[in-house]
């Protein structure tokens, strides 16, 4: 019972991540060889070149994700969560805090993250519009009408977001086996005219095709990095599914697929020289177009819901480790607790997708664009993977500069060649990443002023405490909480309420979060409570950047251990920080004024760690930088 409950799981599982961790890769046949084969990069229409560059895709896709991501990157798990910000914790904390390396890699960590939500923006606008110019192919004279349709099923697709994926997430795994059959079959059926083309299998092509180009070939990789978009959603999505289904998935569904119709869409391309205007759509005739539009458009869009979901997670992991402010955060299923909607980034992106869309209105103009952010994440993963196999996983230097020094030159060569089309569309990943950098670098630095000027004006609680209680004041019913950070001492909103008020609870609760750089604290580890004698106690809670911040229910596991909370004798005083921006120290004005800004709109405390709002009390300070 136990193996078949095991062999079920896995299926399920398998078939899960098919629809989640795969539309983007597997959508890429919709464009790729259109775009290496456009009058942008040159290329001949030679048998000799479709060999060569056929053969680069597969190989590709075998070393970079086969061989780096599926085999050795998944690896690389922080307590089963996978990603740029998990593996980034992970190398900051193998190096330690007081180590040399830290900050830089904390700053290459936030850039490959901000470059994520560079590709957040580019993958929906891409994946679909390549699968609506498909009604190009059926219609020419609909051409004009392709952009229009892609805006519309892309505001359809961000407005449904509030209702979560839990109502058409079950579905996204069998359309992607769908998806994946369809690419399998038209690769066969082209093959089967063209047996020939299995010869691209021999990595010789590839390297003939390097050697003969030379730097034709160098410019040609950045149209070549598109077959492998979505490398990246491996090992994002690690925490979801584990990594036996994502690697299951990958070797008896998706390579096999997608190395099928990259070798049917070469063949076609020898036999049929006029299908390079789009490859994809004329594999099986003139008969399949709308079919395939129908099919390309419902992948596209789980292709982009993968994206717009890594996107929400993304946030709210940056949120907890502090490199964002607070936001509304909704949770769009009771089952599930990843499933979860930000309405802030939701339109945010929205509108940069459609910019995008409207702004390079075409599919092979948004390829430039697309190739910089992906390859620059996977150029910061490669990075971050050495200091963690180094020093968390004390493997020999040789080993590691030989393992992470093959790819990570692979990534500088993909990288290079991307960063070629930096005005043809390639700043748009960069400035939107830049931005992005801008606010996370801002945030972490305002915020440790914050905390430097509270630790400075700090007034130490125990002795605080202690000179209270020579003359007690005054003591009335109830439980008084007071929130307060690991560097501000006595809370100002107890020092507002004794001065205002001249009364003390019956018992008092100082708390204190602390935000851990791992991905989950266990409830059996999530509390540690002090006493600080006469009826007050500091309780200390820890979450990891995957745990829901929920006080309410941190009070509730106090129980045990002899606290118990009753809601309606219970307040929460609360201190909002007032943001001032002093002159001549601190950071920039402008980046100081940004500061400000953010800190004026983040989301309130109480709402955001889920205390009642009719029991809180809220007092001004206000904190200079």
């Amino acid at each position: 019972m136990s193996s078949e409950h095991t062999k079920s799981s896995l299926s399920a599982l398998t078939l899960a991540a098919l629809g989640i961790v795969y539309g983007d890769i597997g959508t890429s046949p919709l464009y790729a060889m259109m775009v290496v084969f456009s009058k942008e990069y040159g290329l001949e229409l030679t048998e000799a070149n479709i060999f060569g560059v056929v053969s680069l895709i597969l190989w590709g896709l075998f070393v970079i994700v086969a061989v780096k991501y599926v085999t050795l990157i998944l690896r690389a798990s922080n307590r089963g969560e996978g990603g740029i910000m998990a593996l980034t914790a992970l190398a900051l904390e193998s190096v330690g805090k007081q180590s040399k390396p830290y900050f830089p890699l904390l700053v290459l960590g936030l850039f490959g993250a901000a470059l994520f939500y560079g590709d957040g923006v580019i993958t929906p606008a891409q994946t679909v519009l390549s699968a609506i110019e498909g009604l190009e192919v059926a219609a020419p004279n609909l051409k004009e009408f392709v952009v229009p349709i892609t805006v519309l099923v892309l505001v359809g697709l961000y407005s449904v977001q509030r209702l979560g994926t839990a109502g058409i997430g079950q579905w996204f795994g069998p359309v992607m086996v769908l998806w994946f059959a369809a690419l399998a079959i038209m690769g066969i059926h082209n093959i089967v005219k063209l047996p020939s083309i299995l010869g691209a299998l021999s990595p010789l092509h590839a390297l003939g095709f390097l050697i003969a180009h030379k730097m034709g070939a160098f410019f040609a990789l950045g149209a070549i990095v598109l077959a492998f978009t979505g490398a990246e959603a491996l090992y994002a999505d690690m925490g979801h599914f584990g990594s036996q289904p994502i690697r299951f998935a990958w070797f008896f569904v998706v390579f096999p697929a997608l190395g099928l119709n990259y070798l049917g869409q070469g063949a076609l391309l020898i036999t049929s020289p006029s299908a390079v205007s789009n490859p994809f759509y004329q594999q099986l005739g003139a008969w399949s177009v709308y079919p395939l539009v129908g099919l390309s458009a419902v992948a596209a869009v789980v292709a982009s819901q993968a994206t717009i979901s890594g996107t929400f997670s993304m946030t709210k992991q940056a949120i907890s480790l502090g490199f964002l402010p607070r936001m509304q955060i909704i949770h769009t299923s009771a089952k599930e607790i990843g499933q979860i909607y930000i309405p802030a980034i939701n339109w945010i992106q929205l509108i940069a997708v459609v910019a995008a869309v409207i702004h390079f209105g075409s599919a092979e103009n948004l390829a430039s664009a697309y190739g910089i952010a992906v390859t620059g994440t996977m150029l910061v993963t490669s990075l971050l993977t050495f200091f963690v196999i180094r020093y968390m996983w004390k493997y020999n230097l040789w080993l590691c500069v030989a393992s992470t020094g093959f790819f990570l030159l692979i990534d500088v060569l993909l990288f290079s060649s991307n960063a070629m089309k930096f005005f043809q569309g390639g700043y748009f990943p960069l400035a939107l990443g830049l931005f992005i950098f801008t606010l996370m670098i801002t945030w972490k630095r305002g915020r440790s002023l914050v905390f430097s000027n509270l630790k400075k004006h700090a007034i130490p609680l125990e002795e605080f405490l202690e000179s209270l209680f020579f003359a007690t004041p005054h003591r009335v019913a109830g439980t008084a909480i007071f929130l307060r950070g690991e560097a501000e001492g006595v809370p100002h909103a107890l020092l507002h309420n004794l001065s205002h008020n001249k009364i003390l609870h019956e018992r008092v609760i100082f708390i204190t979060l602390h935000n851990q750089e791992i991905p989950w604290v266990p409830d059996s580890q999530r509390i540690k409570i002090r006493d600080l004698h006469n009826n007050c106690f500091q309780i200390d809670v820890f979450y990891g950047f995957k745990n829901e911040p929920d006080i309410p229910n941190a009070l509730a596991l106090c129980a045990p251990l002899g606290l118990h909370f009753e809601a309606l004798e219970t307040s929460y005083f609360i201190s909002r920080q007032t943001i001032i921006s002093s002159p001549g120290s601190g950071m920039a004005g402008w980046r100081e004024a940004l500061f400000v800004t953010m800190s004026r709109n983040a989301r309130d405390a109480a709402d955001f760690y889920q205390i009642p709002s009719n029991r809180v009390i809220e007092v001004g300070a206000q904190v200079e930088i």
